[in-house]
């Protein structure tokens, strides 16, 4: 996104100086594509652990509220989605989209609460490996399937020692995956029936407008203490404006494929973000659950046509 986009028109310059813009724009260009993905998870998971350290002065569902209040109001403010000559089926479905977005976001935020970065990153991955697997027919799809499933039982707290494993957190993880699948599904509708990114705007606005009655409610005044605003600021922004608009560099010069294949990280980064940010020290089982469900996902992504 760029700073005339958030900013409006640029003021006039000097001949021989180079605008913001075209600074921003030849330093994307810099990095290659790779790079740039690398850079949206990174993002993503910084986000994601910086929230996690807000739970211990808010709960879970008010930083929810805080992240989808900044990206659906820098998102609303650029984009402006307008509902003039859409049908009653397209808002339909932007709605449905949004919905699925704010209980993603909801429930991923609760297993966050209960389960190491690592962990919950790996167990909501299933939900994109599912629809990698569905659009394949190939009878090497089942070990994917196979593979991920005993990802998922190495995580499970079966035994002693396993006791930071919630069952819950585990069931939140599973909701958020199930969300991220639809989430997927509906954004190719979302993407035939609305122009441009206003279907996105639309859905962040509707996911708002979902979350606030439990955010406002659980965080209460705390939500008006200025240090916790704009860590929720950084929060938005890490998470969806940022590796949102750097994705879409990365898909315009990149197969898509392949894209997905760099995105199958995402559990490992989480993982290392988790150590790193939150001292979040994992056992050598669960690196190999994480392992098994990153390779899944490679794999998944390698076949599905």
């Amino acid at each position: 996104m760029t700073a005339e986009a958030l900013h409006g028109p640029a003021e006039p310059y000097k001949p021989g100086l180079p605008r913001p813009g075209a600074l921003l724009k030849a330093a994307s260009d810099a990095i290659p594509p790779s790079g740039l993905v690398m850079l949206a998870i990174l993002s993503v998971q910084v986000g994601a652990g910086f929230a996690k350290d807000l739970f211990s002065q808010l709960p879970p569902s008010a930083v929810v509220f805080l992240r989808i209040a900044t990206g659906a109001l820098i998102m609303g403010l650029v984009v402006r989605p307008r509902l003039r000559g859409l049908s009653r089926a397209d808002i339909g479905a932007g709605v449905a989209f949004g919905v699925t977005l704010g209980v993603m976001n909801l429930s991923f935020y609760e297993a966050l609460a209960r389960l190491p970065m690592g962990i919950a990153v790996a167990i909501e991955f299933l939900g994109p490996l599912g629809v990698a697997v569905a659009a394949s027919r190939r009878r090497l799809d089942l070990l994917w399937v196979v593979l991920a499933g005993s990802g998922v039982l190495l995580l499970a707290p079966w035994g002693a020692g396993a006791s930071r494993i919630s069952w819950a957190g585990i069931a939140f993880a599973l909701v958020a995956a199930a969300c991220w699948a639809g989430y997927i599904l509906l954004s190719a509708s979302v993407g035939r029936r609305f122009p441009g990114t206003s279907g996105l705007a639309l859905a962040m606005i509707v996911s708002c407008v979902l979350v606030a009655p439990v955010g406002i409610a659980s965080g209460g005044t705390d939500l008006l203490q200025p240090e916790l605003l704009l860590i929720g600021l950084g929060v938005g922004l890490l998470s969806s404006v940022i590796p949102y608009s750097i994705e879409l560099e990365a898909l315009r010069r990149m197969p898509k494929r392949v894209f997905g294949i760099l995105m199958s990280l995402e559990p490992a980064v989480a993982a290392m973000v988790g150590l790193l940010v939150l001292g979040e020290v994992l056992q050598v089982r669960e690196w190999a659950a994480i392992g098994c469900v990153v390779i899944a996902s490679v794999g998944a992504t390698r076949s599905a046509r």
